[in-house]
């Protein structure tokens, strides 16, 4: 059984998109988008890992298959839901118009249709793929209430009596739209509306709508919202929103943010933790798979951010480290690796604490962050391969003179939360070094140490 500490990575081959995140019978439950077969993407299957604290994965056997007619090229993304002790997952089926005969994983000229469907698992560790599966909202024939093709990532809630599924969808003009439906078992859906508006893309990916401190928000990833020639086009965002639940009307605010700076994280879903706190997890997007595997996993390509809480501030979205990430860097190691006896990251994650002023710099193993005018700012391009035509630098919205920058580190991921979550900037790395330099208020290492 392979396992994961604080970033779930690919258990071998490929994964992306974070699936029927769930807080389950008293474990976390993340299924994933997953292709065994190599480390790129192709006929989509749910992985699935379970874990008691969203740090320390178990990673279990496939999930979700495909093993019908309407689901034959692909399981795609989706959500989960406890209906009576039942774990309902909700997915996008596909079905290619034209496969591939030299790659039948691959669909000729991008011709596919989408349907919506459902696996019933009674407890959330068995998965009937055979006779568990129904086909819940068909094709849509119509492009005035959807996309035939590009209709897909249901989301589903309960709020109320009612049950509520989210879905992405891209309009005639390619203007990206989320659509909703309606239940009262959660089984049969019916049509109620749409939302659409210029800065959604071309298509809506992956969307999710929640209350956060009475508060809605909305999540979503668009294609195509930077078109800068570079990877990647496609990018995850949030805004406040209002939301009519008699009518499924709903609202954005006229401005959205990032949810991270980095641009390499995509398609995160979000869920209640243990506490009722709203938690998001997101894929980040890798360029290139990973050769070196001492643990059995063989070559891998995709892996998941670490878990973050979502907040509300004054006209802004804060994505704060959960507390369970708090609980495991107990170990203060600031003077082992002054010594040189401890090395970050090494074997295992770090946590780095610092405070940045204007003008002052970071070098975490040949990766750059500092301060100009008034941002934060990092190059990775020292700790990339040479990867061409992605982005190398990123910097946040202006925090002002002073900020606390909480950093950790992995041996292919920095992620750095700028004043508690006020912004966040993650970047997928490859060769990272061991080295620190800069001024730093203290490392910390996992419990496990």
């Amino acid at each position: 059984m392979i396992k994961d500490t604080l970033h779930l990575r690919a258990p071998g081959n490929w994964i992306n998109d974070p699936n029927g995140f769930i807080y389950y019978k008293g474990k976390y439950h993340l299924f994933y988008q997953h292709f065994p077969y190599a480390p790129m993407w192709g006929t989509m299957h749910w992985g699935h890992a379970v874990s008691e604290d969203m740090i320390h994965w178990e990673h279990e056997k496939i999930a979700l298959f495909p093993s019908k007619e309407y689901d034959r090229n692909g399981v795609f993304s989706g959500s989960a839901l406890d209906v009576d002790g039942k774990l309902y997952l909700y997915y996008s089926a596909i079905q290619y118009l034209r496969q591939d005969p030299e790659n039948i994983h691959q669909s000729l000229g991008d011709s596919y249709l989408t349907s919506q469907a459902m696996l019933v698992s009674e407890d959330g560790e068995h998965f009937d793929n055979w006779d568990s599966k129904s086909q819940i909202i068909p094709v849509i024939a119509d492009c005035a209430f959807g996309d035939a093709k590009d209709t897909r990532d249901p989301k589903v809630w309960k709020e109320g009596r009612d049950y509520y599924m989210i879905l992405g969808s891209t309009w005639y003009k390619e203007q990206g739209r989320v659509l909703f439906y309606t239940s009262k078992d959660a089984r049969n859906w019916k049509y109620r509306n749409q939302y659409r508006t210029q800065g959604m893309g071309s298509i809506m990916e992956c969307p999710d709508l929640f209350c956060v401190e009475g508060q809605y928000l909305f999540v979503g990833s668009p294609m195509e919202i930077i078109n800068d020639g570079l990877e990647y086009s496609a990018h995850a965002i949030c805004a406040t929103a209002d939301f009519n639940r008699k009518n499924c009307e709903l609202k954005l605010s006229d401005n959205y943010q990032y949810i991270d700076y980095g641009l390499d994280f995509y398609a995160p879903q979000t869920t209640l933790d243990s506490e009722g706190r709203r938690v998001i997890i997101g894929w980040m997007r890798m360029p290139r798979a990973v050769e070196e595997s001492r643990d059995g996993r063989g070559v891998w390509n995709g892996m998941m951010s670490i878990p973050r809480l979502v907040e509300i501030g004054i006209g802004h979205v804060y994505f704060p480290v959960h507390p369970s990430v708090d609980g495991y860097f107990t170990k203060e190691v600031t003077e082992a690796w002054e010594s040189g006896q401890y090395s970050c990251p090494g074997e295992r994650p770090c946590r780095i604490k610092a405070r940045l002023q204007e003008g002052q710099s970071l070098d975490i193993g040949g990766y750059r962050i500092w301060m100009e005018m008034g941002a934060v700012k990092t190059d990775r391009s020292r700790v990339f391969d040479n990867i061409e035509n992605h982005r190398l630098t990123a910097e946040t919205p202006q925090v002002g003179g002073d900020c606390r920058l909480d950093i950790f580190v992995d041996v292919n991921l920095i992620e750095i939360f700028v004043n508690n979550g006020e912004y966040v900037v993650s970047h997928v790395v490859y060769g990272l070094g061991d080295s620190v330099s800069g001024e730093i208020d203290g490392i910390f290492a996992g419990d496990e140490i």
